[in-house]
C-alpha cells in the first residue's frame, strides 16, 4: 500500500459523504414539500365535503319546512 492511499481513500470517503448529504437533503426536502401539499389537498377536500354536507342539510331542512307549511293550509 502506497502513501497515496492514505490521502486518496479518506478524500473519497469525505467526498462521498458530502455528496450523499447534499442529495439526501434534497430528497428529504422534496418529500416534506410533497407531504405538505398532500395535506393541503386533503384539507381542501375535507372543507368541500363539509360544505356539500351542510348545503344538503340546509336543502333538506328547507324542503321539510315547505312540506310542513303545505299541510297547515288544509
Amino acid at each position: 500500500m502506497t502513501s497515496g492511499h492514505f490521502i486518496f481513500i479518506p478524500l473519497v470517503l469525505i467526498a462521498g459523504a458530502m455528496i450523499g448529504f447534499v442529495f439526501g437533503t434534497r430528497v428529504a426536502r422534496d418529500a416534506y414539500n410533497r407531504e405538505r401539499e398532500r395535506e393541503r389537498q386533503r384539507e381542501e377536500a375535507r372543507r368541500e365535503r363539509e360544505a356539500r354536507k351542510k348545503k344538503r342539510a340546509e336543502e333538506a331542512a328547507a324542503k321539510d319546512d315547505a312540506d310542513s307549511s303545505d299541510g297547515d293550509d288544509e
